[in-house]
């Protein structure tokens, strides 16, 4: 039988946990802080874990709304339900149970032979590859083979057409790579793992399937990589690119010193490679490393519009957009696209797409 005193203090810590929240919400809509920084402040700051945010989304948004209203009759103004809860609720997004609250969770399939740190999840024409190796997503020699898998079932099969890249872990999208396993590889081990890696991400690049990154807080090093070797890059405010392997006395080894001067120029490429420190998601923005830079609770929702758009366009006609952009030699780059353009006027595909134009109707691609 509870005590009257063990009653008022659960609606003590009742009252503090909603009033706590309600200021959590306030300070991310005049953006003072995005909702990572807001949790990870209230974690290590003040030792509340899990930090608001997330509490929120494993009690469930609707049901702290239901709360907020109670409490809002009780003790006044000062629990009025944010807007932004009102929303994502009105929206479904109600947390872990819905797969989507403050932060995007997994659903797995249950038909594809999941790994351990990389699963699949499909919607329709689209496919997410989760990363969930803790406590920093590492590139390691496992989550390369496994998401490789992933890529081998989304790029051969004929349903899906677009793969979004997201991060399980709220805090960072991908920190690096693992430093330990490949320290205890030699250099014929160390080789087969670049070559397998090179040729994962050179595959992003030359497919008619479309890869979007959805970057949450850090993507340095090989995490960076991955994300340019995806056709879009979708950041949250509180993401962080960088390329600091300059200062362990080694240099990118995925694509960094590639990539990275086609995206940005080569004086801003030099400068991230040598120095070694992270720039923020606006400046990224800027420098045209990254396509949009979005609120972090929109990020999911944005690569997976983002996904959804790509996705309808005409598979081959994608593939030589990609297989013939950015070549180094103007003239060369021009035949390669008089070729394509050929290839693709020629195709099953070509004559649908003007069908259903003139037709006034949606195209059925066969990516033939």
């Amino acid at each position: 039988m509870s005590t009257a005193t063990e009653i008022d203090t659960q609606a003590l810590v009742e009252r503090f946990t909603l009033k706590a929240f309600v200021e959590a919400c306030l300070v991310l809509e005049e953006g003072v802080a995005t909702i990572r920084d807001v949790d990870l402040a209230m974690m290590t700051g003040f030792g509340i874990i899990p930090g608001p945010f997330a509490r929120a989304d494993a009690t469930g948004l609707d049901e702290i709304l239901a709360s907020l209203e109670r409490a809002q009759g009780e003790y006044g103004e000062y629990f009025e339900p944010p807007l932004i809860l009102r929303r994502l609720v009105a929206q479904g997004r109600l947390g872990q149970k819905t797969g989507q609250g403050f932060f995007p969770y997994p659903r797995p399939d249950d038909g594809f032979d999941q790994g351990e740190i990389v699963t699949l999840e499909t919607r329709g024409e689209l496919a997410i590859a989760w990363l969930n190796n803790p406590p920093a997503n590492s590139i390691s020699p496992q989550l390369i083979a496994e998401l490789a898998k992933v890529w081998e079932h989304v790029d051969g099969s004929d349903e899906l057409r677009a793969l979004v890249i997201a991060s399980a872990n709220p805090m960072l999208y991908c920190a690096g790579a693992d430093i330990k396993s490949f320290n205890k590889m030699d250099e014929a081990a160390g080789r087969e793992l670049l070559d397998q890696g090179h040729a994962l991400l050179r595959s992003f690049g030359r497919s008619g399937t479309v890869t979007i990154a959805a970057v949450n807080g850090l993507a340095l090093g090989g995490g960076c990589e991955l994300a340019m070797a995806c056709d879009v890059r979708i950041a949250a405010d509180s993401a962080m690119f960088g390329q600091p392997e300059i200062n362990l006395g080694i240099i990118p080894g995925f694509g960094g010193t590639q990539r990275l001067p086609r995206l940005v120029g080569p004086a801003k490429a030099l400068e991230m490679n040598l120095v070694g420190e992270a720039i923020a998601a606006e400046e990224a923005y800027e420098f045209g490393l990254v396509n949009r830079v979005v609120p972090d609770h929109e990020l999911f929702d944005t690569a997976i519009a983002w996904a959804r758009k790509l996705a309808g366009q005409a598979p081959r006609a994608v593939e030589l957009v990609k297989q013939v952009s950015h070549r180094a030699d103007l003239d060369e780059g021009v035949e390669a696209e008089k070729g394509a353009f050929a290839e693709a006027f020629g195709s099953e595909d070509a004559r649908e797409g003007i069908s259903a134009f003139l037709e006034k109707r949606s195209p059925k691609w066969r990516g033939k």
